[in-house]
């Protein structure tokens, strides 16, 4: 039987289940909202139960800041506080993870997109068939043949499971590679990513197409013509910052515990 390795970037799918049920919440007899155990417990159950994988972790965010707000002070700081009822699930929530004895893998410092990206990258390079459960788009730059994005359904629809041809063809772009250039280039309102003011993913792309790489674009600025021109030129350092902020760092210190993640 092949390994199949699946690890879930918790505060994803924890924000998705709680709003997936805001018209019709789950309300305890005490009062209190559980949406967001429901529909996490749900997601899970549905992955263990359909999919079969062989290994499991959950990936978790911590509070501590990272180098990518050191980096830019306004990174994430667009984002509203989270729901008291969303934030007061997540104790329970790791209880109900380490009631599956599944490991919860989590370090200051980094993003759980930093330890998915590196835990990927070593379980991959022992053999196996990797599957980051996620509907946060910048995955796309960790996406091969054997590591592969998997985006639950939501209310209802179809699983979404994104390799290579999928990535590009979502993009617009030839290589995987190219996602953090375009990303560098436009900028991500969701992390609050400033990219070039007045380029969006259309432009990007087509700007890509033509240099390949963001550092290209750059170089030749000057070559391109009207208003474009003017605003890459303008933008060159915030695009430089932009694809640093999107990069996902993929030599984290975790280690990858094969029997550990067994499930």
């Amino acid at each position: 039987m092949s390994k199949k390795l699946f690890l879930l970037d918790a505060l994803a799918l924890v924000f998705r289940a709680y709003y997936a049920l805001i018209r019709n919440p789950r309300i305890t007899s005490k009062g209190r909202n559980t949406n967001a155990q429901f529909g996490f417990t749900n997601t899970l159950l549905e992955l263990i139960n359909n999919q079969k994988p062989t290994h499991l972790a959950v990936c978790f965010d911590t509070e501590a800041p990272t180098e990518r707000h050191t980096d830019y002070e306004e990174y994430k700081a667009n984002r509203q506080d989270a729901p008291e009822d969303l934030l007061a699930a997540l104790p329970d929530i790791k209880k109900i993870i380490q009631g599956f004895n599944i490991p919860v893998v989590e370090l200051d410092g980094y993003e759980a997109d930093d330890i998915i990206g590196t835990l990927s990258k070593l379980a991959a390079k022992a053999g196996y068939e990797v599957f980051m459960v996620t509907s946060d788009k910048n995955y796309g730059q960790l996406v091969n043949d054997k590591e592969k994005i998997y985006k639950p359904g939501y209310q209802g629809g179809d699983v979404e499971i994104m390799g290579p041809k999928e990535v590009c063809d979502k993009w617009g772009i030839k290589d995987v590679s190219q996602v953090i250039d375009v990303l560098g280039l436009m900028g991500d309102a969701v992390d609050n990513i400033p990219g070039i003011a007045g380029v969006g993913e259309k432009t990007a792309a087509k700007l890509l197409a033509e240099y390949e790489t963001l550092e290209n674009v750059l170089k030749n600025a000057g070559n391109i013509k009207g208003k474009l021109g003017e605003k890459v030129t303008a933008g060159k350092d915030l695009a430089v910052l932009s694809k640093k902020l999107a990069t996902i760092i993929t030599n984290v210190p975790v280690e990858f515990h094969e029997e550990n993640f067994r499930i």
